[in-house]
């Protein structure tokens, strides 16, 4: 089997094969970054429509329904959310205390993100995703 970067510089799976679906992914991350995913994944379960699946896209975990609705991934120093930048702009209140640029959330390796944070967040995505399809 061929070694295929992530397509995420420094993500935590840099350099394995490319993993096929979300449990390779976790699989590859070392604690107590894979629990911590672990979690962040329960969340965005619980909050997405039944027919939502999981796919790797840019070498990430991702959830996918009328388009992607959110990534995350573990890296060597923390793990990240990718909810798009109008969600993260939309709940920057939420956020104070977390690291954030403009399509992503940082937080701890040991520390998930809170589920109902998640599970806002995820929600904000869906219905954008809903609003773009009516277009």
């Amino acid at each position: 089997m061929k070694k295929v970067k992530s397509g995420i510089r420094g993500s935590a799976a840099k350099g394995s094969v490319a993993p096929k679906n979300v449990d390779e992914y976790l699989a590859g991350v070392a604690e107590p970054a894979r629990s911590t995913l672990k979690k962040v994944r329960a969340a965005i379960r619980s909050a997405v429509p039944l027919d939502t699946t999981e796919c790797i896209s840019y070498g990430m975990p991702a959830f996918k329904n009328n388009g992607v609705l959110v990534w995350f991934a573990a890296f060597s120093n923390h793990c990240s959310l990718f909810p798009t930048a109008a969600v993260i702009e939309a709940f920057k209140k939420d956020l104070k205390g977390f690291s954030t640029s403009k399509g992503t959330i940082q937080f701890p390796t040991d520390k998930p993100l809170p589920a109902a944070l998640v599970k806002k967040l995820v929600k904000a995505r869906i219905a954008q995703n809903e609003r773009k399809k009516q277009r």
